[in-house]
């Protein structure tokens, strides 16, 4: 059975490079099996490159797992940022960008259970990769809303309740094996957001 396409976040690094391959090779197993049943043998098969080009990078499938997290997570930001147009009002850019991070996000169900749920599986190490994409999420939705503001009304606090807030609603329909209808959520965060910003009810 071929494993399912990749999202198009993914890898950081170029698929001709080893560690966007091996990027490349753990997705693809994750999708095949599943985290807890893939093994590196199974990422350096599908990745194509040797155990010993694994070791290069990696000490452990779940150092793999980490990186590919966090680095699936910028490629996202980078992306959403570039389609960003300052000239517009925030509101309007904080909508096309949930909707763009959503449907980035439901492009591969089963590598977006890994991102969102294995990663929590690895203890501290995961749950710190998971703190600092967050934060980077936060300070994106930050660069977006206080710049067009009068005087700066998100704070970093509030901004990181947000994407927690985002966060619980996207495991939440992983749960549910819903992920088809992340578009669902849409205007829940982006109500949300205006909330935060604004007073206004949700």
């Amino acid at each position: 059975m071929n494993a399912p396409a990749l999202p198009p976040t993914l890898p950081d690094s170029t698929p001709s490079t080893h560690r966007g391959r091996l990027f490349e090779g753990m997705a693809r197993a994750v999708a095949a099996q599943g985290f807890a049943a893939c093994t590196i043998a199974d990422i350096v098969r599908e990745a194509a490159v040797s155990r010993r080009t694994f070791y290069e990078h990696f000490q452990t499938k779940a150092d793999c797992l980490i990186a590919m997290y966090e680095s699936a997570s910028r490629n996202a930001l980078r992306q959403l940022s570039a389609m960003l147009d300052p000239s517009r009002h925030w509101q309007h850019q904080v909508e096309e960008a949930m909707a763009a991070y959503l449907g980035v996000l439901a492009d591969n169900p089963i590598v977006l259970r890994a991102l969102f749920i294995d990663i929590l599986s690895l203890g501290t190490e995961g749950l710190a990769a998971r703190r600092r994409v967050n934060h980077e999420i936060a300070e994106f939705l930050l660069s977006v809303v206080n710049p067009q503001r009068d005087e700066a009304v998100m704070s970093p606090a509030m901004a990181m309740a947000v994407v927690g807030g985002i966060n619980e609603l996207v495991l939440q329909l992983i749960e549910q094996d819903r992920i088809q209808d992340i578009h669902t959520i849409t205007d829940t965060t982006s109500a949300l957001i205006r909330a935060v910003v604004g007073g206004e009810r949700l």
